[in-house]
C-alpha cells in the first residue's frame, strides 16, 4: 500500500500565504495558548536595550510545536482520519502529535528512539492517553524515522512530519502573528531558534509580509549548523556528524520546504557553543525563574554575539521550550563551567611520598580554587603515579597563576581540555 500523502506544492514554489496563517490561528483558538511576550529586565539591562521574551515555554505541551502538529493533523482528510497518523520524534513534536491526537480523536502511532528518557516517554503516553501508541525502536532519530516510514507504507497511515510541511509550517507562523498583535512599538529584530526550521520558516514568512524591516535572525547550536551550511552553500546538505546535545534543535538535514523559505526571511544566522546554551540555561533559572531545554536558550545565547547591534533596539527572543530533563543537570553545569573558563581537567603526576597531596593543596591551589574530581591509583613500580584532577576556579584569570605554581613546585601535568578525545575518553 502506497504512503498516505497529500499533494503539495514543490518546495522552491511554496511561501505561506497571509490567509493560510490567519486560517490557522482560527484553527488553533481553542487548542493553543496565546503565550505573554514580556519584557525581560536583567537582558534589557545588560544590553541596553529592551528585550522581549515570547514564552512558547508555556504552552499546554510547554513547547509551540503543538501549533503546526495540531494544524496539519486538523486538515486531515476523513479517510486520512480514519487510517491515522504516525511520526517519528524523541521530544517535543510527540507530544504536540500526541497531544493531537487526543484532542481530534484520531489513532496515532509515535515511534521514539529506544534512549529517550523515561520521563519524556511518559509525557508523550500522558498527552496521548488511549489515542496514542508509543513504540521505542533503534537508538537514533533516523532508526525512529524509518520505521515510522515503515509504517505509513504499511498501513496507510499519514506521516506527520516534525517540521516540513506547509500545514506545520502556516501552524508555527502564528507565533510571529501574535507577536505583532502583543506589541505596539516596531520591532527591530527577532531571535529565533533553527532545528530543521519549520518555526523560523513560518515565523519569519508572516513577519516579512507584515513587518519587512523587522531582521530575523536564526540561531542554531554551533555542533549542528544544518541550515547556516544549507544557506552558504546554496542546497540543502546533510551533515555527517552533529553534536546532539541541543537535541530540540540538531538535525542533520533541513527539510526542503523550510530552506527555500529561509533562503528569502533570514538575514543571519549565529552559531552558538554547547557551553555558552548551557550557561544561559542556568542564568535563565537562577536570575529570571525560567526553565528553558537548551533549544529553548538558544535565542538568548545568541543575544551576545549580537551585543553592539541590538544597542537601543526593541528586540524579542524566541523561548521555544521547557522540557528539560532534570538528569541533565549536572551535564549542562559541566558544560558552562568549562566553556567559562572555570573548570580544568589535569593528569597530575604524584611522587608517591607522603604529603604530595598535601603539598598539591597547600602550595599549588589558590584560595578560590577547588578540587571537584580526583582518581588516583598508587603504582608502586614507579616513583611517580598519576592521578586525574578536575579544578573548578573562582574566575577565569586565575587559570594562569595555577599553571605557574605547578611548574614552580616541580608538579608534572597534563592539561586535558586541549586533547578533546582523552579528555571525553576520561571524563
Amino acid at each position: 500500500m502506497k504512503t498516505n500523502k497529500e499533494k503539495q506544492s514543490p518546495p522552491n514554489s511554496y511561501f505561506p500565504k497571509i490567509e493560510d496563517i490567519l486560517a490557522a490561528k482560527l484553527t488553533l483558538n481553542n487548542v493553543v495558548e496565546t503565550t505573554p511576550i514580556t519584557r525581560n529586565r536583567n537582558l534589557s539591562t545588560k544590553y541596553e536595550a529592551n528585550i522581549l521574551l515570547k514564552r512558547e515555554d508555556l504552552q499546554s505541551v510547554r513547547s509551540y510545536k503543538i501549533r503546526g502538529a495540531y494544524n496539519k493533523i486538523k486538515s486531515l482528510t476523513d479517510e486520512q482520519v480514519q487510517a491515522g497518523i504516525v511520526c517519528a520524534s524523541a521530544g517535543n513534536h510527540a507530544q504536540g502529535v500526541a497531544y493531537s491526537c487526543q484532542m481530534l480523536g484520531i489513532d496515532g502511532i509515535i515511534y521514539m528512539p529506544s534512549t529517550t528518557p523515561k520521563q519524556k516517554v511518559n509525557q508523550v503516553k500522558m498527552f496521548g492517553q488511549d489515542k496514542v501508541k508509543v513504540i521505542l525502536t533503534g537508538d537514533t532519530f533516523d532508526d525512529s524515522y524509518n520505521a515510522a516510514m515503515d509504517e505509513c507504507i504499511k498501513g496507510g497511515r499519514t506521516f506527520i512530519h516534525p517540521f516540513d510541511d506547509p500545514k506545520i509550517i502556516e501552524g508555527q507562523a502564528t507565533v510571529g502573528l501574535e507577536i505583532l498583535e502583543q506589541t505596539k512599538d516596531k520591532i527591530d529584530y527577532i531571535f529565533v531558534p533553527i532545528g530543521g526550521g519549520g518555526l523560523v520558516s513560518g515565523l519569519g514568512s508572516y513577519i516579512k509580509h507584515m513587518s519587512p524591516e523587522t531582521k530575523i535572525i536564526g540561531v542554531e547550536p554551533k555542533g549542528a549548523p544544518s541550515m547556516d551550511q544549507s544557506l552558504k552553500q546554496g542546497k540543502v546538505i546533510e551533515l555527517k556528524e552533529i553534536d546532539k546535545f541541543v537535541d530540540g534543535a540538531a538535525v542533520q538535514k533541513v527539510g526542503d520546504y523550510t530552506f527555500s523559505i529561509c533562503q528569502k526571511v533570514i538575514d543571519d544566522i549565529i552559531l552558538v557553543p554547547e557551553g555558552k546554551i548551557c550557561t544561559k540555561i542556568l542564568e535563565l533559572y537562577n536570575y529570571d525563574a525560567i526553565v528553558v531545554e537548551p533549544a529553548g536558550a538558544l535565542s538568548v545565547a545568541a543575544l551576545e554575539f549580537y551585543a553592539d547591534k541590538i544597542k537601543g533596539k526593541n528586540v524579542v527572543c524566541i523561548i521555544s521550550g521547557s522540557n528539560n530533563d532534570i538528569t541533565r543537570t549536572e551535564e549542562i553545569k559541566e558544560r558552562s563551567l568549562l566553556y567559562e573558563g572555570l573548570k580544568h581537567y589535569f593528569i597530575v603526576r604524584f611522587p608517591q611520598r607522603t604529603g604530595a597531596l598535601r603539598d598539591f593543596v597547600d602550595k599549588v591551589l589558590g584560595p578560590g580554587d577547588d578540587i571537584t574530581h580526583f582518581e588516583y591509583r598508587k603504582k608502586t613500580s614507579r616513583e611517580k603515579g598519576p592521578a586525574l584532577v578536575g579544578i573548578e576556579l573562582q574566575k577565569k584569570e586565575d587559570f594562569n597563576g595555577l599553571i605557574e605554581r605547578m611548574e614552580a613546585n616541580g608538579f608534572v601535568v597534563e592539561y586535558l581540555n586541549d586533547s578533546p578525545d582523552l579528555f571525553q575518553y576520561m571524563i
